[in-house]
């Protein structure tokens, strides 16, 4: 029996090389006719130009890098390192004393055995830094949008959303069953008049706290008024300013005097707070409750690994113990923001270390980029459809690690770019 079995084996293994090495010289119909719809697609992404190329780094992230195929150091001007915390020698420890003692990763999703205790800690210290009853972690802001409005949000419900808003909001609010409204950017009339003609049960608006392409802060106070005045909920994706944006750093409602302002806050732990990855959805114990319950991506992705846990949990401390980061980071953007005005540039946004750089047309834009990495100042150059056409802008992020002499720098290089492309005139 056993030599039986071992014939069969064999036969059945020749059997299966033999096809295997057939298959290598003939490709399936199916993989041929993916290819040419592919072919297609990405021949149409080039033609518009908005072929995303990716420059490889060869260091740490940080506000000097180095860069595969090109010789010598980077100013970095481009990252979402607000407070320099993606390699901070305190972060960097924090997050190999996470590995070291409790591993590299959960191989589970939180509900089954993925839990461990220092999850439970940064959701309470999360929830206690925003001020809210409750917080539950994902593995991304994106995931924690996914997972929110389908959740809570039903046929009798209605989400109101600004037109400027994040792609993973978008996305979140396309899962979902609700009615669905988009108001102008920031435009309060329009948006009071959605609200007023609608009889949904629950009214939900959502907002960018701070709108990545442009700089530009949302309108907390008014938004809250409104939602007071029609029984709404306000909802804010506070990304691009927790940790730094505030004089405590508690985000886009704190910079706007009105603290607390926000019913939902959804926010991410991959940009000032460590820098790593992770996100988070912070406010009512029973909304946190039901999405520990229902939300797909909570429910079916792996928990966050411990090293960027524990990295999250020391930003959280050097967040809450010193102000002197945000300040430095604020005397950068003002230093920044003048200095080009001054160079006869056009800043756009609200004082935010988000700078647009405004140029108009696409290939300026990509000309003035270019020109600043050859002046060894990492930036890069957005245009349509990623902005509207006529706007086209080099994106500008300061970081609190950057220092006056990186901010003189990354001027005069605009500036010397500006004059010989004909941005600014002589």
């Amino acid at each position: 029996m056993a030599l039986r079995t071992q014939l069969l084996r064999a036969v059945c293994n020749g059997s299966q090389a033999r096809q295997f090495s057939e298959l290598k010289g003939k490709e399936r119909e199916g993989v041929i006719l993916l290819r040419d719809v592919l072919d297609d697609r990405l021949r149409e992404i080039k033609r518009a130009k908005t072929w995303k190329h990716e420059r490889v780094l060869t260091s740490p992230q940080d506000t000097k890098v180095t860069v595969q195929g090109a010789k010598g150091d980077f100013l970095n001007f481009c990252a979402n390192n607000y407070l320099g915390f993606s390699n901070h020698p305190e972060v960097v420890e924090a997050a190999r004393d996470g590995l070291k003692k409790y591993g590299a990763g959960l191989s589970s999703v939180r509900f089954i055995c993925g839990t461990q205790i220092i999850h439970k800690e940064l959701e309470q210290r999360l929830a206690k830094f925003h001020g809210r009853e409750d917080a539950i972690l994902y593995g991304s802001c994106f995931d924690a949008n996914a997972g929110l409005f389908e959740s809570m949000l039903t046929p009798e419900d209605a989400v109101f959303s600004d037109a400027l808003n994040h792609a993973s909001i978008i996305d979140g609010i396309r899962l979902c069953k609700a009615q669905k409204y988009r108001y102008p950017h920031r435009d309060l009339n329009e948006l009071e008049h959605l609200l007023a003609h609608s009889e949904s049960r629950i009214k939900l608006i959502v907002t960018d706290g701070v709108f990545s392409m442009d700089g530009t802060v949302s309108p907390i106070a008014g938004l809250r008024t409104l939602a007071d005045k029609y029984r709404a909920l306000l909802a804010v994706d506070d990304s691009h300013a927790t940790g730094f944006f505030g004089d405590t750093g508690r985000g886009t409602e704190e910079y706007c005097g009105v603290l607390g302002a926000a019913d939902i806050i959804c926010s991410t732990l991959g940009k000032a707070v460590s820098g790593a990855a992770g996100g988070y959805t912070t406010g009512p114990k029973e909304l946190v409750t039901l999405l520990r319950n229902v939300s797909r991506p909570y429910l079916f992705s792996n928990a966050p690994p411990p090293p960027v846990v524990a990295a999250s949990l020391k930003s959280l401390d050097l967040v809450e113990q010193s102000d002197d980061l945000r300040q430095r980071l604020r005397e950068n953007t003002r230093n920044f923001r003048s200095g080009l005005k001054a160079a006869g540039l056009t800043v756009a946004g609200d004082d935010h270390p988000i700078c647009p750089v405004m140029v108009g047309e696409a290939p300026l834009a990509v000309e003035l980029a270019s020109g600043m990495l050859e002046r060894g100042i990492y930036v890069v150059a957005f245009s349509y459809p990623v902005v509207p056409k006529g706007l086209a802008r080099v994106r500008v992020q300061l970081s609190a690690a950057h220092t006056p002499e990186d901010i003189n720098r990354a001027v005069q290089a605009f500036s010397e770019v500006a004059r010989k492309i004909g941005i600014v005139k002589s």
